[in-house]
């Protein structure tokens, strides 16, 4: 007998989030070009973080950019890009200032040393998750600001919004599963509060590695293990997590070739 077809109320968030995003792991130019557009979009127009005049091009980009690994998250119908991340690899044999990650370079004072000490981890296995950004049109009401897009339809559904609480989420997954690729097993990031508040409701817990910092706003540096988040993950990210892992295992894996 054939099944009844699932309906939308049946459908779980993250066959929601599926039906409306793509997550991809990139290396073309034109597509790092979105995703220092969305930085820009966020960190200098939005925030403030960074000056509008020190990011050409409307493109927010720094020297770590051009061997770091990047994902960026696309809004299917319109093809507008939604959110980025990084993941930049650290290099035991690079000259300065590349041998230290940008936490370590530009937050060295709010580390916690003793505590990133004992934890004795190879060079080789560490990274850092940056860079995580959400553009503001997927954070707003539908209708909120969203002049620059023309004449694009942006009245999205309450459907569509639901699943916007997962971008950022996703964009995580998707800079884990890049931790899980390429054996970068041991991930630093620099967070805002709210992430780790987030993260930690959606079963995965990073370990404070030092104090607040006014860097990019309020901040702080954090130590998670890929095996850790991977074990602790609530059941239904675990869902999103291995729909985002076969998006980006054969992209990687021909990019490394």
């Amino acid at each position: 007998m054939d099944k009844e077809p699932t309906s939308n109320k049946d459908q779980t968030m993250v066959e929601l989030f599926k039906k409306y995003f793509i997550v991809e792991f990139i290396t073309a130019p034109e597509d790092k070009r979105k995703v220092y557009n969305i930085r820009y979009n966020v960190y200098c127009k939005e925030f403030k973080f960074e000056t509008i005049e020190s990011c050409p091009d409307e493109m927010e980009k720094d020297e770590y950019d051009d061997f770091s690994l990047h994902c960026l998250i696309t809004h299917i119908s319109t093809k507008i890009p939604a959110a980025c991340v990084r993941l930049v690899p650290a290099n035991s044999k690079a000259q300065p200032p590349f041998d230290l990650l940008p936490f370590e370079k530009f937050c060295a004072t709010s580390l916690d040393l003793d505590f990133i000490k004992q934890l004795n981890l190879d060079r080789e296995t560490q990274c850092e998750i940056s860079r995580l950004a959400v553009d503001g049109v997927f954070r707003k009401r539908s209708g909120e600001a969203l002049t620059r897009f023309g004449d694009i339809n942006l009245e999205f559904t309450k459907e569509e919004q639901r699943t916007f609480l997962l971008i950022a989420i996703a964009a995580f997954l998707a800079a884990t599963v890049l931790t899980e690729l390429s054996g970068r097993t041991n991930v630093f990031a620099m967070m805002e509060p709210f992430l780790p508040r987030l993260l930690k409701r959606s079963g995965i817990l990073f370990q404070k590695a030092g104090k607040d910092i006014d860097y990019h706003g309020i901040r702080a540096p954090y130590f998670c293990t890929t095996q850790s988040a991977l074990d602790n993950m609530r059941p239904e990210l675990v869902e999103l997590y291995q729909w985002i892992y076969l998006q980006i295992k054969e992209p990687y894996l021909n990019y490394i070739d």
